[in-house]
């Protein structure tokens, strides 16, 4: 039987997403461990701002929007599978630094768990040498997080 102390424990999880098929494997976990606990999923995306800083200046405007597209596909597929599978959810889509905006929407929404897995499948932060936004996290919160290791199957 369930220790009853624990069994509000988790009421807002937090699943940071990129949109990769790597993040799939977190959202599962992030999804059983919601629908058990009749907990709300915030899926969150984030518009990496480094990126199309970086960029010429006629492609700015033009990244920033493909990238703004891309993260509300993001949440949308992580809304959808959250639906179907009855549990509460809310979306957002940030702008700004990966590992910062996803600490600060935690601390805003006072989310109870985060879940993320190891790397993302899309290349991103290898391509732009940015380093692991699951990493940063980890070392930068004191919230609970749950690091789900990504595998190929």
């Amino acid at each position: 039987m369930p220790d009853e102390r624990y069994a509000e424990m988790y009421d807002d999880v937090l699943v940071p997403t990129d949109g990769s098929d790597g993040t799939v494997q977190a959202l599962e976990h992030a999804l059983d461990i919601a629908s058990t606990r009749d907990a709300t999923i915030h899926a969150l995306s984030v518009v990496d701002r480094r990126l199309y800083l970086a960029a010429g200046e006629e492609q700015k405007e033009t990244l920033k929007e493909t990238m703004k597209g891309d993260a509300q596909s993001a949440v949308e597929r992580v809304a959808d599978q959250a639906a179907e599978g009855g549990v509460d959810y809310t979306t957002a889509v940030r702008d700004g630094v990966p590992y910062r905006a996803i600490l600060e929407y935690a601390d805003e929404n006072d989310v109870d768990l985060i879940v993320m897995g190891t790397h993302g499948r899309s290349g991103r932060d290898k391509l732009a040498n940015l380093g692991s936004v699951t990493e940063r996290v980890v070392e930068n919160t004191q919230k609970p997080i749950l690091v789900v290791r990504m595998t190929d199957s």
